[in-house]
């Protein structure tokens, strides 16, 4: 530290007579892993009005830029703001206030926490989220038979973790006016022995929904600040929020306005035909810190739940091939809407027969149109054939750490031969050319760490298994980092705005207590951030 300190005031002294730009932040004595192949690495950068102005070694940015507020980074790696290109981070804010079931062992675990936290909230209705029965002894649906013993009067719907499947009690079921007789396309009202269980699959989750309160605005307005502390923490500077509604896009731009909430937000409209038609009439909404360009579209469900659509029966459920959740003509006729739009067409799918209408579809109404960059969410299952079809016209957007959720079942529901096209990365992205990283959280960690440990290392927080599950699609550390910056910033239509430590840019940047590049593989999950950065300003 005293060597870099006298550097500096060497080089101060030596170019004092010479005329220097002013910057309002000079950063030095840096290990930055830029994401520009133009200059991959540097030592120093020099900060005005909010973007970078210089990046270069210690002696370049000193001798040309004159400022009185520096920072010394005592050698620590620097790297872009991190980026996540799928998540739900208004639901992570609102998870904050409702009952946490992640990491439970067993269907009496997800009652005990709900019991302690109606003890504690006493609240009208009780919601949640985290479940997954794939962790527990016994790896089946719930039924709702407990929960209605707990809790006869007061209505009861826990979100299992991937979002596609929702256990509820009786009294739900009868506010929603949900009997036996109710029929739902695209998903499923699970039954056993002529009675409801409790659980729904994709579609007919939407009559839950219409029954559950809405939060106040200062509910909202709570989420959405607790979502941006917990990213900050992680390094993550701009977040894409995959489906939110126009009342909640207008909440966060007036919280950006008013300074209440800084991180920038590439936010996806949910397909529901009112949100399509104000957006369409209204047009693409952009400022610095909000992107509102693109429709988020569920062409099918998660593979946990068996909701995924896939072209032959699942391997551990015979003549059950999981379901679209939007007809496919409609499908069909919402692209061709879209196309005619400068919005883009973000669509989740997971099995094969959902990824092979989406991207034909894709493929079909975007004929004679460039660079549209519509993205496939997830493209968990893919078929070879439709491999083939694959360019960079489209933008794979991928969560890494669902490989290593799902590796222990996933053979289960693929079988032996799809399983060999599943969670592709490498594959997807030598066909495409990049690939936009995500976590999906809440359904998985927010952690950026344990994305690009998945990515790279293809294991699990257990460092299981050895050698990597199906490691032929593993990427490389610079890969993943593109990925997390650059790439992601690309599926926004941002890649001259941020991704990257490149003058002009916007100054978002992490200062991490470790080298993400060179760090043993193992330890990359625990690496920390040190502070986070947006527009040269401290964040975190």
């Amino acid at each position: 530290m005293q060597k870099s300190i006298l550097l500096l005031i060497t080089i101060i002294l030596f170019s004092s007579c010479q005329e220097r730009i002013e910057a309002d932040l000079v950063v030095y004595n840096a290990n930055i892993y830029t994401v520009d192949d133009t200059q991959p690495k540097a030592e120093a950068v020099a900060i005005k009005d909010g973007k970078f102005i210089g990046v270069g070694s210690n002696e370049e940015i000193i001798r040309a830029y004159a400022t009185t507020d520096t920072i010394d980074a005592n050698g620590k790696t620097i790297i872009p703001g991190l980026i996540d290109a799928h998540c739900h981070f208004y639901g992570l804010g609102l998870q904050q206030q409702k009952v946490d079931l992640t990491g439970t062992k067993s269907y009496d675990e997800v009652l005990d926490r709900i019991v302690a936290f109606q003890k504690e909230k006493n609240v009208s209705f009780i919601t949640g989220r985290g479940w997954d029965q794939n962790d527990w002894e016994v790896k089946e649906f719930p039924t709702k038979e407990k929960l209605d013993s707990l809790f006869p009067d007061t209505p009861v719907a826990m979100r299992r973790v991937d979002g596609h499947a929702l256990l509820v009690n009786q009294k739900a079921l009868d506010m929603a006016k949900i009997t036996l007789d109710t029929k739902v396309e695209g998903g499923e009202i699970i039954k056993k022995d002529g009675k409801l269980t409790g659980i729904l699959i994709d579609n007919p989750m939407g009559m839950i929904a219409a029954v559950v309160p809405e939060p106040t605005t200062q509910e909202q307005i709570q989420a959405l600040k607790d979502a941006e502390a917990i990213n900050f923490s992680y390094g993550l500077t701009t977040v894409d929020d995959a489906g939110l509604s126009p009342q909640v896009i207008t909440l966060i731009d007036s919280l950006h306005k008013t300074k209440q909430l800084n991180i920038r937000m590439y936010a996806m409209v949910s397909n529901v035909p009112e949100y399509v038609d104000h957006y369409l009439k209204q047009g693409v909404h952009k400022t610095d810190k909000l992107n509102v360009s693109s429709f988020k579209v569920y062409a099918d469900g998660a593979l946990g739940s068996r909701g995924a659509a896939l072209k032959q029966s699942y391997s551990d459920q015979e003549n059950h091939y999981g379901a679209m959740v939007i007809g496919t003509e409609d499908f069909k006729a919402l692209a061709k809407q879209l196309a005619g739009s400068p919005f883009q067409m973000n669509t989740h799918a997971i099995g094969d027969s959902a990824n092979a209408v989406v991207i034909k579809t894709y493929y079909d109404v975007l004929k004679n149109k460039s660079d549209r960059r519509w993205r496939v969410e997830h493209a968990q299952v893919v078929a070879s054939e439709e491999f083939e079809l694959l360019d960079d016209n489209l933008v794979m957007s991928v969560q890494p750490t669902h490989a290593t959720s799902d590796m222990y079942w996933a053979d289960e529901r693929l079988g032996e031969e799809r399983i060999k096209g599943a969670y592709a990365y490498k594959t997807l992205l030598e066909k495409t050319g990049r690939i936009a990283l995500g976590t999906d959280y809440p359904v998985e960690h927010v952690s950026p760490f344990y994305t690009f440990y998945a990515a790279v290392a293809r294991k699990d927080l257990k460092q299981y298994p050895e050698g990597g599950f199906q490691k032929k699609d593993a990427l490389t550390r610079e890969e993943t980092l593109k990925g997390m910056t650059l790439w992601a910033a690309y599926s926004n239509f941002e890649e001259t705005e941020k991704g990257s430590i490149t003058a002009g840019k916007f100054a978002d940047f992490v200062i991490l207590e470790d080298n993400i590049m060179e760090i043993e593989e193992d330890k990359i999950p625990n690496i920390k951030v040190k502070s986070t950065y947006i527009s040269g300003e401290k964040v975190y």
